[in-house]
């Protein structure tokens, strides 16, 4: 599987996405900064990683949404390729419109740090048919703006189109309908808050997150 992952200025988990895709799908991903203006040809995966990207500034991913590279993850995600955000990704993703709705700041405000039990909502996607129907993982978060929020017609489309893809099993920080990734309306981009790049060695806690990576493989195969 040929993928990239996006660096910008202050990501902090490119390189545990680097790791965790490499070690899903036997190949690593190439590390693209985010001055440039075009992607490798023939990408079957782009992800977005978590991080504090141009220290947050504004608003969590308004300025690296803005990234020259920003205008070929769009163009890639046009043309079907599946594309991850995590945590700030995610972020990411929304201030491009990408995905739908909007990343707050956390219930109580408080930066959450720890473990997460999540419900696979769709094991039917892209992103989730290596669980083979798995109905529950374990990824970490760490987050302080992961409140996921939409008016009540956009959560309901995205409900009732299985655009809802993992929920959080016990909410840590407010996000509407338990909602802790949601994904297009094709099916090919994906954001999630918790982070399943850190899922992805038995010696940190455990390997739930690379079977998500193992998905896109299948998928592109």
């Amino acid at each position: 599987m040929k993928s990239a992952v996006i660096v910008f200025p202050g990501s902090n988990c490119d390189r545990d996405c680097r790791d965790a895709v490499e070690k899903a799908t036997g190949t690593a991903p190439a590390m693209i900064w985010h001055r440039e203006s075009d992607l490798p040809d023939g990408l079957d995966l782009i992800v977005i990683p978590g991080g504090f990207s141009f220290g947050d500034y504004l608003r969590c991913g308004a300025i690296a949404g803005r990234s020259p590279i920003m205008g070929a993850v769009k163009d890639a995600a046009e043309a079907g390729v599946a594309v991850v955000g995590i945590c700030n990704g995610f972020q990411v993703l929304c201030e491009t419109e990408l995905l739908p709705g909007a990343l707050l700041r956390n219930a109580g405000l408080d930066f959450v740090c720890r473990r997460q039990d999540l419900e696979i909502a769709n094991g039917n996607t892209r992103f989730t048919a290596a669980y083979q129907g798995g109905r529950q993982v374990n990824f970490p978060v760490a987050h302080h703006d992961g409140n996921y929020f939409a008016d009540a017609d956009t959560l309901d489309r995205l409900e009732g189109e299985g655009q809802v893809v993992f929920r959080y099993q016990g909410n840590p920080n407010g996000s509407a309908r338990d909602i802790a990734g949601v994904m297009n309306a094709r099916g090919n981009v994906l954001g999630l808050m918790p982070h399943p790049d850190r899922a992805a060695d038995a010696r940190h806690g455990g390997t739930d997150g690379l079977a998500l990576f193992r998905s896109v493989m299948e998928s592109a195969g």
